[in-house]
């Protein structure tokens, strides 16, 4: 499929003010929907995300035999159980997912028939190797581009439960053990060196597995009786990272993001914001399905620089983009060190940030595994891209927005991957 490249452009703004919502959590909405998809009975999946990558799931699940119902930002998801998928007529396609292809090779490897799931040009340069290697101990047989590259092709085998130490902190390889220890013989036990986002723990709960955490071990029992549930997903905290730097780098700003997912294993976010100096207020705390819920409010401030490493790094990996677009606006700058991972993504984010700083007239020094922004840094405006990468399209328009002229986005659809309603969004708020 081809992709008309699309434009946009970006005048800068006087303030941001308004009260907005944005679209579900995509990381909730990815394990609710394949979890949904193995339970019994029917799941009614309120505010799923409007993202390509989540409709990449549902696809998926759609061709492996599952019924799938969308209306008015609800998804009906008829359950058939661990043992009722049917084996795809083609390949699936995870299109840019990445969560996607990750998080279901661990349902795939289990099951009785071959499969093949694949995507675009962008996932089939993505690494594949950290869940092969689990799963292969587990006695999945997956056959990849390679040896780790898109297309896998992953033979089902019943699966063993194992003990594994996660050598790199990834929360998508932990779901794919996770949903394989489903399927496996006695328990499955997953080791973190960093604690990572524990939605697929919460969810694996409310669909009724057994799941024991114990700091960062996660332990999960075989053959749970999974049940449809009524959901709502949260709003998505790493869409809402966007907004949050715009308000802070626009003068006179002042936002509300109504009902923002605000699970402590992602609310490094804020706390890092507010380390730097953001005035952010959190009010309307609910709990909905074990996650927390607010609104947070966000004004423009004036804010020092910060070092991100370790485990910060580890946390905050989607967000540095737009983090990095925010560097150059504090006192003192940012460095972020220990983010080798960047380098894996859609795109290389760290080559695809410094491009786009460049064109923007920045400074940016940047290392095998990070970069250091100088701050009080002066935005022109000039001519950036997406490099087909959603979270450099969104971050450069955010950084458009304290630009003294006129900037054009290149590949500006790229933003339609996790958050079609970007641009419209930004330009509600723009004053």
């Amino acid at each position: 499929m081809v992709v008309s490249r699309m434009t946009e452009r970006i005048t800068p703004a006087s303030r941001l003010r308004g009260e907005i919502r944005l679209p579900g959590d995509k990381s909730i909405s990815h394990r609710y929907a394949m979890l949904a998809a193995v339970a019994e009975g029917t799941s009614r999946i309120h505010h799923y995300s409007t993202g390509a990558d989540c409709k990449s799931t549902l696809r998926c699940l759609q061709a492996l035999g599952v019924h799938i119902a969308e209306e008015a930002g609800t998804v009906c998801v008829e359950g058939v159980g661990l043992d009722g998928l049917t084996e795809p007529a083609q390949m699936l396609d995870a299109g840019n997912s990445g969560s996607t292809i990750r998080m279901l090779s661990g349902i795939l490897a289990a099951q009785p028939f071959t499969s093949r799931i694949g995507g675009d040009q962008s996932l089939s340069r993505r690494p594949m190797r950290r869940i092969m290697t689990p799963l292969a101990e587990m006695g999945a047989e997956i056959h990849a581009r390679e040896g780790q590259f898109p297309p896998l092709e992953i033979h089902g085998r019943p699966l063993r439960g194992i003990d594994y130490t996660l050598p790199v902190a990834s929360a998508q390889v932990k779901t794919c053990l996770l949903f394989a220890g489903m399927y496996a013989s006695g328990e499955t036990v997953v080791r973190e060196p960093v604690r990572t986002r524990d939605h697929t723990e919460l969810a694996l709960r409310h669909f009724g597995a057994e799941v024991v955490v114990e700091g960062k071990t996660i332990r999960i029992q075989s053959r749970p009786r999974l049940q449809g549930r009524e959901l709502s997903v949260p709003g998505d905290l790493s869409s809402a990272a966007f907004f949050l730097v715009a308000a802070l780098i626009v003068p006179d700003s002042d936002l509300v993001i109504e009902g923002v997912g605000l699970n402590p294993t992602r609310s490094a976010l804020l706390d890092f914001l507010a380390s730097l100096g953001a005035q952010v207020n959190i009010t309307s705390l609910r709990e909905m399905a074990g996650e927390l819920v607010g609104d947070i409010r966000i004004r423009h401030s004036r804010l020092k620089g910060g070092v991100m490493e370790g485990a910060l790094t580890a946390a905050l990996i989607d967000e540095i983009p737009v983090l990095a677009v925010l560097g150059a606006a504090t006192e003192d700058g940012l460095t972020v060190r220990d983010a080798a991972e960047l380098r894996v993504k859609e795109t290389d984010r760290i080559a695809t940030v410094e491009q786009n700083f460049r064109r923007m007239g920045l400074d940016i020094q940047t290392t095998p595994d990070g970069m250091h922004i100088p701050g009080r840094q002066k935005f022109r405006s000039g001519e950036v891209d997406s490099f087909g990468d959603h979270r450099i399209a969104m971050a450069f328009a955010v950084a458009a927005l304290a630009a003294e002229g006129e900037t054009l986005v290149h590949g500006a659809e790229a933003a339609a991957v996790s958050f079609p309603e970007f641009f419209t969004v930004l330009r509600e708020i723009c004053r």
